[in-house]
């Protein structure tokens, strides 16, 4: 059966509701599967998105009703390359380990639509596939576990695989901890709080995760650090580790992060003035190293950009 909200290979089907808007096709469909524009544009070009016997082109307009068809091909599996031009700074590193300080808008392994341009392709770079863990597999290098695209801040990257195995042994025990800073919408009245929602697919909408009754379990702390007029900063604790939890416990609870194009609508979307991105960032980690048993703590501070606007917000208005 055809399936819109999967990520791999396989024919989609898209209805498009009767109360849509006239929207771009390729928007419109990039926003249902989760593939990037570019990717959709490509398979649009190939003539793999269909309306009855029709075939699309990318600036094309939806019309509301009719359903829609996209072939995605099954990947040519390859071995991501070696771009050494790609800049990520490490913040820590030993015989076990990096942690690194990724930035905002790299993705961190190859998928459709992201064959290069990767914080895999930029480790490969800098040290080569047997520099790291292999137990993830050849497209994944050392990876342990993920941030969001436009998440910046801390990530493990194991260099053996004794290490890979250790960090997704902690990461299954919850005995990693993994702080957050976050500017949100409005003001959160609970000076600590705590957020235990299941996650899931949203039926909905397949792109997106939800808190649904039969999700996953769920577990988000936080702690106001400044309150500002409409917006407030949050130090996020993240105990289990779903997919986009953090920003789906927000959003959940009528607090979505600054900047988020997924979730909480469009005043999220916008942000304070001067916000280009996602206000979310891994700000510190504290894991047992593989082999010494030590205590590891690592901190990467606010991103430039993030830190201009919480100083505009500090500003006296004129």
């Amino acid at each position: 059966m055809a399936d819109a909200g999967r990520s791999g290979p396989g024919i989609r089907v898209l209805p498009v509701p009767p109360e849509t808007a006239p929207t771009r096709v390729d928007r419109f469909v990039a926003d249902r599967t989760g593939l990037s524009r570019s990717h959709v544009q490509k398979l649009i070009t190939e003539g793999r998105l269909t309306v009855g016997d029709r075939t699309l082109r990318a600036n094309s307009l939806v019309e509301a009703g009719t359903e829609l068809r996209l072939d995605v091909p099954e990947p040519v599996a390859a071995k991501p390359v070696a771009q050494p031009e790609i800049d990520v700074p490490v913040v820590h590193e030993d015989a076990d380990l990096l942690i690194v300080d990724k930035p905002a808008g790299l993705v961190v392994h190859p998928a459709p639509g992201h064959a290069d341009g990767t914080l895999v392709n930029a480790l490969l770079g800098r040290g080569g596939a047997a520099a790291y863990g292999g137990i993830a597999g050849v497209r994944r290098p050392g990876i342990v576990h993920r941030l969001d695209r436009d998440t910046s801040g801390l990530l493990m990257v194991a260099k053996t695989d004794l290490a890979q195995g250790s960090l997704m042994a902690q990461l299954k025990a919850r005995r990693i901890k993994k702080t957050y800073l976050a500017l949100v919408q409005g003001s959160v009245a609970a000076a600590i709080g705590r957020i235990e929602a299941p996650i899931g697919r949203d039926p909905k909408h397949r792109v997106r995760m939800a808190v649904v009754q039969d999700g996953r379990p769920a577990t988000t702390g936080y702690r106001v650090r400044e309150r500002f007029a409409g917006w407030t900063l949050l130090e996020l604790d993240l105990v289990t580790g779903r997919t986009h939890q953090i920003r789906v416990h927000l959003d959940a609870i009528g607090h979505p992060v600054a900047g988020d194009p997924l979730y909480g609508g469009g005043d999220s979307r916008k942000g304070p003035a001067g916000l280009a991105r996602l206000f979310l960032h891994a700000w510190r980690l504290e894991l047992t190293s593989p082999s010494s048993g030590r205590l590891i703590r690592a901190e990467a501070p606010l991103p430039s950009d993030l830190e201009a606007i919480l100083a505009a917000l500090r500003a006296p208005a004129r």
